[in-house]
């Protein structure tokens, strides 16, 4: 970990969401993994839908890069490690550009990673050209590696598209990374918090192969090794970390792992186990009990889209009652919090009984309910984190503690936190190695405050 790792490196931007970000990445990432070459890719900001595709198209977990939430430290020591075995790496930007405080935009510039620009052409074309060299020139000094169109309509459209990148004389003929033309076979379907997952779609690979044969054909995928290494960024090696205490040495923790609950950043995994914690994975939606256990860990995920097996499996909710009456410790966040409550409220009105362990009803909504960074102060540490729901929560329970709203350089009262003896809950999503001391005081039967 002492020497610079140099590799060439590309931050996949866009002017906004839901231009095709993740489309490009995951197929260009396997595009390159069916050639032989060793691609690691990364997100950026707080996501666990999208890292779920990266790692099906690379093969390897698709860690998440923050400048605020990760932080500056964790992000050089991944980037680094991945330099040393990979012949490319790819990051996923998020929202448009230079969207949030921080912003993909500032994660590219402080570690030099080449910008490409991924552009929804379908309704537009001199105007692209206004777009691409927007984005090139906003900030000063972003490393630029070009832009590609993507759901272009025919070859003339694309023409068009190339022309208004190319009339720009400021702008280099290379800037043009060529154009994806609309293709159903190769959409990522999408619901309510985000993409799909690709591990529930049984053609999800197809879907990857399908983007990456038709990104073969545009200058950015004819890119051999020789022409990437123009993109090659220089890793500085990291200080030196922290030892992480075996705080949680000898409890085993167990975690629910299912369609319902599947919003685990693989970095929260590493750090129970540096923690010294054992794991141990169920499935609620089978109706199993509890695995013997110390703590048990429910994360988030959709459990809205489960509700009436959710609320008819009496062995998981039993077994867990078992456990919390016994004083042993929960960490539930978000959706694993939604399921704990009396009542569900599905999307159309429909109420399900949930497992009752806390006071009150769920409700999901058809908006957005809270979205943003937030912070977990505890006496054992800062956990950092983010909340992202379209539910809310009506209780007579009284709030044993409140996270920080992120808002620019303002702060602001975030989520609840509910605590019911060991029991906490919360819309909270923690990502672990911010603070390993205050993540092992979750899985502790400790005062927290």
């Amino acid at each position: 970990m002492n020497a610079v790792s140099g590799c060439p490196a590309i931050l996949v931007a866009a002017p906004a969401s839901g231009q095709g970000k993740t489309t490009v990445t995951a197929a260009l990432a396997r595009l390159h993994v069916r050639a032989g070459r060793r691609v690691r890719a990364f997100k950026s900001g707080p996501d666990f839908l999208d890292p779920f595709w990266l790692e099906l198209a690379t093969g390897h977990p698709a860690h998440n890069l923050d400048l605020w939430m990760t932080g500056e430290t964790d992000a050089q020591a991944r980037l680094h490690d991945a330099a040393q075995s990979a012949d490319l790496i790819i990051v996923e930007g998020v929202m448009g550009l230079f969207d949030g405080e921080p912003s993909a935009a500032d994660l590219a510039r402080r570690f030099g990673l080449h910008v490409l620009a991924v552009i929804d052409a379908s309704a537009m074309a001199g105007t692209f050209g206004a777009l691409a060299f927007g984005l090139q020139h906003y900030r000063p000094g972003l490393p630029w590696a070009g832009v590609l169109a993507n759901r272009v309509a025919s070859e003339r459209h694309a023409d068009m598209l190339q022309s208004a990148v190319a009339g720009d004389e400021a702008v280099t003929p290379s800037v043009w990374l060529g154009a994806l033309m609309r293709e159903p076979k190769m959409a990522l379907p999408e619901r309510h918090l985000g993409l799909q997952a690709a591990h529930e779609l049984p053609d999800a690979l197809a879907r990857l192969d399908a983007a990456a044969d038709a990104l073969s054909a545009t200058p950015l995928g004819q890119m051999d090794l020789a022409a990437l290494a123009s993109w090659t960024v220089a890793f500085e090696p990291p200080s030196q970390a922290a030892a992480v205490p075996p705080l949680l040495a000898g409890k085993t923790v167990a975690i629910a792992r299912d369609a319902a609950f599947s919003f685990v950043y693989a970095a929260n995994l590493d750090t129970l186990r540096a923690l010294g914690a054992r794991l141990t994975f169920f499935s609620p939606l089978a109706n199993v009990r509890v695995p013997p256990c110390d703590a048990v860990w429910l994360p988030g995920g959709y459990p809205e889209l489960h509700a009436p097996t959710l609320a008819a499996n009496h062995t998981t909710r039993d077994s867990l009652a078992e456990h919390v009456e016994a004083g042993r410790p929960v960490w539930a966040e978000c959706g694993g919090m939604m399921v704990l409550f009396d009542e569900l409220v599905d999307r159309a009105g429909n109420p399900h009984a949930m497992w009752g362990l806390l006071r009150g009803r769920i409700s999901m909504q058809a908006r957005l309910a809270a979205l943003g960074p937030q912070r977990l102060m505890l006496s054992a540490g800062e956990l950092r984190g983010h909340t992202f729901h379209y539910s809310i929560c009506e209780t007579p329970m009284p709030v044993a503690l409140h996270t920080d709203a992120m808002r620019g350089g303002a702060v602001a009262a975030g989520e609840a936190l509910h605590q019911r003896g060991a029991l906490r809950a919360s819309y909270f999503h923690a990502w672990m190695p911010s603070s390993p001391s205050a993540t092992a005081a979750l899985f502790l039967n400790e005062d927290l405050s």
